[in-house]
């Protein structure tokens, strides 16, 4: 059995991404919670992200870079719509009126979502009949299922402590808004998962990472600045006045720039399914972040739903796992039956020859 060095770099990555985005998320919850505008810090974010990799596309794909057709620009135009404005925008509506733990618990779905979104765009091939089709139909199912437990039922604080009383209390009242929440992630989601489909198609048309990432994050600002511009016309909300929050801006910036990079690797190497499955991960590391540095309560309905959704997408990527052997499998074969018949080829000439030489 061969090592695959390649997809041990594709997890070390996208491990690494997903830490890194874990850490903004709980910056961002943070930032939200002390009032600052959701769209002018995602606008601003996107204008660190887009100064950041500037000189890295300027130098490192100069020589490389293929031609920017009109369609490419329409392709990076919906992505940035889809996966940096208003997939942010609801993302964000989501995340403040709930937490950082069940606003990521959420995030988990995009797996199973982007697969749904595969199948039906024909970038994904089922076969019900065979296990492998079963598995992938029945880790869709469950995770869907773990997705409604996420919705309908909150829970209890996981671990009390002595906020958990004043939590409890400020949280009942705001049950209207837990639910409203839940809507917005659930449509952050959708736009997400249709951002991995795009982004794997443009990959496939225009292989610079870092020059299609400035492009993306530069129609994100304008984008991003057009919907703050709509929801709320105050000067006074583009002044971010502490010192975190400006540290956090700048390192969300970076992150995303570099994170986007990194994931559009990821899906030109191993497509939308692979590079979306590791989202779960993004949970995990927010949690132990979240709750050590800003206290914020985890809930059992989280964690129970959080488990459906990982139990379901595992069995998912286990059908998708499965898929592959068997096509690597048949390819391996088809390759040993051509070298078979073109050594069978080459000894019927050399016999060929042989005879005709001896007469």
């Amino acid at each position: 059995m061969r090592f695959d060095m390649q997809l041990l770099k594709a997890v070390l990555m996208m491990s690494v991404i997903n830490f890194a985005i874990a850490i903004e998320n709980v910056l961002f919850k943070k930032m939200l919670d002390d009032g600052v505008n959701r769209m002018v810090a995602t606008t601003y974010r996107l204008i660190v992200g887009t100064l950041f990799l500037t000189p890295f596309a300027t130098f490192l794909e100069r020589k490389n870079r293929p031609q920017l057709t009109g369609n490419i620009l329409c392709l990076l135009f919906l992505s940035a719509l889809l996966g940096t404005s208003l997939g942010q925008y609801f993302f964000l509506i989501g995340l403040q009126y709930t937490s950082s733990n069940f606003a990521l618990a959420f995030s988990n779905m995009v797996p199973a979502v982007t697969f749904v979104l595969a199948l039906v765009l024909r970038q994904e091939m089922i076969n019900i009949k065979n296990i492998v089709g079963k598995a992938k139909v029945i880790g869709t199912i469950i995770s869907i299922c773990g997705a409604l437990v996420l919705t309908i039922y909150k829970g209890t604080p996981l671990i009390e402590n002595s906020g958990t009383q004043m939590q409890m209390k400020n949280l009942s009242a705001s049950t209207h808004n837990w639910a409203v929440g839940s809507v917005m992630l659930i449509i952050s989601v959708a736009f997400w998962s249709s951002w991995f489909i795009i982004q794997a198609k443009i990959n496939r048309k225009y292989s610079c990472q870092y020059t299609s990432t400035v492009i993306l994050s530069f129609f994100g600002v304008i984008q991003s600045a057009l919907l703050s511009l709509i929801s709320e016309r105050s000067t006074s909300m583009w002044v971010v006045k502490t010192k975190f929050n400006i540290l956090s801006i700048t390192y969300a910036g970076a992150a995303l720039g570099l994170c986007c990079v990194g994931m559009s690797w990821c899906l030109q190497q191993r497509g939308p399914v692979f590079t979306s499955s590791f989202i779960p991960l993004i949970q995990v590391f927010a949690s132990i972040l979240s709750f050590s540095f800003f206290h914020e309560q985890i809930y059992w309905g989280s964690v129970i739903g959080s488990l459906v959704v990982i139990i379901g997408l595992y069995i998912l990527l286990w059908g998708k796992g499965k898929e592959r052997f068997e096509s690597v499998t048949i390819q391996d074969q088809l390759d040993e039956n051509v070298e078979a018949r073109g050594r069978d080829f080459k000894d019927l000439n050399s016999t060929a020859n042989s005879t005709s030489n001896q007469s």
